[in-house]
């Protein structure tokens, strides 16, 4: 049986602008190709890993005050702007939305999506997580690879914590992770839940093998409530 285990203490909340800096000089370090793999990682751990853990916290808030009000006539308006978000109608929809998953599972999807934050997409456009843009007025970066003739974008963010946020939302509101969000309903265990995200790589099943092994021997589980 899967046990939670408590999730290391998130770190202080510091002024902006010692967050902007503190990124920039991180930022730096990956451009140094003399640091080892171990290196990269802690480095990896030092700027994405606390701010996943403030996003999931921001969405564990939002589902949290939802779940508690949902029959208050206060919240009715905010409640119908979220399901026509969402693209959901019933409020049992609405909190399989609304609840994040597990930070283990993004903490390791952002580690193989970006490379452990040293892919093009990261350094140039924050994308953490590999998420395409369908959207040309959007701001966004072309890929190198194309579909044959069809060139390949992906979103470019204004800070780290709007591609997570934008990476959750994905989660919430894609018919491809439909099964994900009804599963977390009902288990926090990263183990089983990555089995559901096979839609999210086109290496399929092989992807949540690839999640688990990356999870397992980094041991993120530990961030996991």
């Amino acid at each position: 049986m899967y046990i939670q285990k408590n999730r290391p203490t998130v770190l202080k909340k510091i002024k902006k602008s010692e967050i902007a800096e503190k990124i920039k000089k991180e930022r730096k370090k990956f451009t140094d190709k003399t640091v080892s793999v171990e290196q990269k990682k802690k480095q990896f751990n030092t700027l994405i890993i606390p701010a996943i853990n403030s996003v999931h916290d921001e969405f564990q808030d939002q589902y949290e005050e939802i779940a508690q009000n949902l029959e208050n006539s206060e919240y009715k308006e905010k409640i119908l702007e979220l399901k026509k978000y969402y693209k959901v109608e019933s409020n049992e929809e609405l909190l399989m939305a609304l609840k994040p998953h597990p930070v283990s599972i993004s903490i390791a999807q952002a580690a193989m999506e970006s490379a452990w934050a040293k892919s093009r997409f990261f350094v140039e456009a924050n994308n953490l997580y590999g998420i395409w843009s369908f959207n040309k007025n959007e701001p966004r970066i072309a890929a190198v690879q194309q579909r044959g003739s069809t060139t390949i974008w992906l979103k470019k963010y204004s800070d780290i914590k709007d591609s997570i946020r934008d990476y959750y939302k994905t989660l919430a509101r894609s018919y491809a992770y439909k099964e994900f969000r009804e599963l977390k309903m009902h288990t926090n265990d990263p183990y089983m839940l990555i089995e559901k995200l096979d839609n999210y790589s086109e290496i399929g099943e092989k992807y949540a093998e690839n999640l688990s092994e990356i999870i397992r021997y980094n041991k993120f589980y530990l961030y996991d409530r």
